[in-house]
């Protein structure tokens, strides 16, 4: 049976709910978006899965329990950027934490591998999440899925991020992503979530490419 992260619901119906025309052409784009992304990005996909095996002991991709819309846990796909057992690790490093709320983030992680460096720095290791979207659990534009643990500890106004299905991008990507707290980035997602449409959907995905490969915020 699939777990639920209980969530309260503070934002008006209408200010989420969306029409049957929008939801279509936007699961739509995401399936034809994901699957023409798999198909070109194939030679990527394969290059740096044998990058990561020859930098490092341990799997290709790493995956993770997160919580998608109305708080559904889904497994959630990434290139593996650190070294194999950096959950372990992650006790040890808790209090160099550079960001607000439960999220944690280091500019300097030693977890990061060479390879892992890479292909954060270019954004080459959220390329799986294209079998999400594929798969329905994400979209090309929505909140960043966040760890069940950290849900655990929001605020009922921050569970409102769960709302919605999770995306690729959203506002923090394109507005400073790892230079903005945790408080401000909820507040970009709940704007997005209230002010959402297929116009605001495509100047997301637009923007997203001028800060894909070489953002100096990705870590």
């Amino acid at each position: 049976m699939e777990r639920e992260v209980e969530i309260v619901y503070k934002l008006e119906e209408e200010d989420y709910q969306r029409g049957f025309f929008y939801e279509f052409i936007k699961r739509l784009a995401d399936i034809i978006l994901s699957i023409i992304g798999i198909i070109c990005l194939s030679p990527v996909f394969i290059i740096t899965a044998i990058a990561i095996k020859i930098d490092s002991k341990g799997p290709v991709f790493f995956i993770q329990d997160r919580c998608g819309k109305d708080g559904r846990i889904f497994k959630f796909y990434k290139f593996r950027s650190m070294v194999a057992d950096a959950e372990q690790q992650l006790s040890k490093l808790k209090h160099k934490n550079e960001m607000s709320g439960p999220v944690f983030k280091i500019r300097e992680d030693p977890r990061i591998t060479k390879v892992g460096k890479f292909i954060r720095k270019t954004s080459i290791d959220e390329l799986p999440q294209l079998f999400n979207v594929l798969k329905g659990d994400m979209s090309i534009v929505g909140p960043r899925p966040p760890i069940d643990r950290e849900v655990r500890q929001y605020t009922p106004y921050q569970r409102q991020r769960l709302l919605v299905k999770p995306g690729l991008t959203c506002y923090w990507q394109v507005m400073g992503r790892n230079n903005i707290d945790f408080d401000e980035w909820v507040e970009l997602d709940i704007k997005y979530i209230k002010e959402r449409n297929l116009w605001i959907d495509l100047k997301l995905i637009y923007k997203t490419f001028f800060v894909l490969f070489g953002d100096e915020n990705a870590c």
